[in-house]
Order: structure tokens, then C-alpha cells, then sequence
């Protein structure tokens, strides 16, 4: 029979493995968060330079940006890459 210090430990070791796996919605979407992100700050810094930093429409964009590269230090690319795609199109819209 084992004894409890080897449960402990097992269980232990499968929270580690579990914790480690990240979310599988998010594999492969690393790339997409950081080539977003990249694009949609240029964007957003393009458009103040034009004058349009402003707007209640930059002022979103910039917000989700913000929650975006957060979301990437997290490693929630699926949700980086939606609020990058939001802000882009707000940046769109006002441009």
C-alpha cells in the first residue's frame, strides 16, 4: 500500500503537468497575439501621429491593446487575438 508522502507527491507532480499544459484553445496562436499586437500598436501610434488620438474609437483600441498584451503575458493568446482583431477594426473605422 503507499504510503501517504507518495500520494502527496503524485499528486503534486500531476497538478505540476496539468498546470504546465496550457490551454489547448490557445496552441499555436502565440505568433498571431505577437504579430497582432506588433501591427495593431503601429496602427494605433499611426493614427495618433495623424491626429486621431482623440477619438472615443483610438481611446477603445488603445484599452483593448493594453488587454491584450496582457492577456499574452498570461498566455491566453485566444483572447489576445480577439482584442487584437477588435482594436484593429476600431482603428480601421476611425482611419
Amino acid at each position: 500500500m503507499p504510503s501517504l508522502r507518495a500520494n502527496v507527491v503524485g499528486v503534486v507532480f500531476c497538478a505540476a503537468l496539468l498546470g504546465c499544459s496550457g490551454d489547448s484553445a490557445d496552441y499555436g496562436l502565440g505568433p498571431a497575439c505577437a504579430g497582432g499586437l506588433e501591427a495593431g500598436y503601429r496602427e494605433l501610434n499611426q493614427a495618433e501621429a495623424d491626429g486621431l488620438s482623440g477619438s472615443v474609437k483610438w481611446s477603445k483600441a488603445a484599452s483593448l491593446l493594453a488587454a491584450a498584451k496582457v492577456q499574452e503575458q498570461f498566455g491566453e493568446y485566444q483572447n489576445c487575438v480577439i482584442k487584437v482583431r477588435e482594436a484593429r477594426a476600431f482603428l480601421r473605422e476611425i482611419g
